[in-house]
């Protein structure tokens, strides 16, 4: 079955990736309800999405989300920790597992036609075999656990249940905090730049071929259970990354590569399997690394992002 995009919820709709979804959407003609935490700025939220409050820690929250979206698609974006590993275990087990689940037991009698739960590739670990997780933080080992409900409610409930592990994705609007909008601020105001020695090879995608991926595994039929890798196959080093945007920028302060430690339990290896992405899906990434870096960097200078 091909599941319809005609009513679509989108959770976590204020973070990296989910403004950018939900304008697509729009752009497809969909009807999009926006879930935004009932005491969170939602400026990022295209105007014509339909807000509603969602906490996905509260049963009563999701289950009223439900009911008044009536979704045909659910896009599950809503997470913590993304950008900070260390985060409280407790909080990764309540948010990223408890509110997969909560969500989960929601529509698994609401005759949805496609629940697009995304993960991340550092369920992986070092190992990265196909399904074989191993995860080495605390956000892993929540998307991981989300991952085994998943499955789960695929088999016993025949929830139409499709995980999406992103690999590195980067683009304007990512937070400033992050990699590469980091390396660029610190580019173009000819700041030196302290990092680690940059030796993971990382597998970076540009945010708008992550969306494009999302709406493929919302619409491809019978991949009902499946993950699917989002990334384009490439692994490229922080290192090189960040000498790239150097390059680029023109930038005048130093790279201080090992100045700072890797974190514990840095995975030096991540890449996605893009062929059988491709062979399930029918999606590759188009943006090479070079036109992204572009991208991004042109952002910060058009106030996208603050330099």
């Amino acid at each position: 079955m091909t599941a319809e995009m005609s009513r679509v919820l989108v959770t976590g709709a204020t973070g990296f990736v989910g403004p950018r979804l939900i304008g697509r959407l729009l752009e497809t003609g969909a009807e999009v309800w926006a879930g935004v935490l009932p005491d969170e700025p939602a400026g990022r939220v295209p105007a014509q999405a339909r807000q509603l409050p969602l906490d996905v820690r509260i049963p009563e929250s999701i289950a009223q989300a439900v009911a008044e979206a009536r979704p045909q698609v659910v896009f599950h974006l809503a997470a913590v920790g993304v950008t900070e590993p260390t985060i409280d275990p407790r909080a990764a087990l309540i948010v990223n597992t408890g509110g997969a689940v909560l969500l989960m037991e929601a529509l698994s009698e609401s005759g949805v036609g496609r629940l697009v739960l995304v993960g991340t590739c550092h369920e992986y670990g070092p190992r990265q075999a196909l399904e074989g997780l191993d995860p080495l933080n605390f956000y892993a080992a929540s998307k991981a656990a989300a991952w085994a409900f998943a499955r789960a409610y695929w088999r016993t409930c025949a929830l139409p249940v499709v995980v999406v592990r992103p690999f590195q994705v980067y683009g304007p609007g990512q937070p400033a905090h992050t990699l590469i909008p980091s390396a660029i601020r610190a580019a173009l105001n000819g700041e030196d730049f302290r990092m680690t020695a940059g030796e993971q090879a990382r597998d970076f995608v540009f945010v708008d071929d992550v969306v494009e991926g999302l709406l493929a595994c919302a619409c491809v039929p019978a991949i009902e259970g499946t993950s699917i890798d989002l990334g384009t196959g490439e692994a490229h080093s922080v290192r090189q990354v960040v000498e790239r945007i150097w390059a680029m920028t023109g930038a005048s302060g130093r790279i201080l590569a090992g100045a700072i430690p890797y974190r514990p339990g840095e995975v030096m290896h991540l890449v996605a399997d893009a062929a059988r992405t491709a062979r399930l899906i029918g999606w590759r990434a188009r943006v090479s690394l070079e036109e992204g870096l572009r991208r991004t960097i042109q952002a910060f200078g058009e106030g996208e992002q603050s330099a």
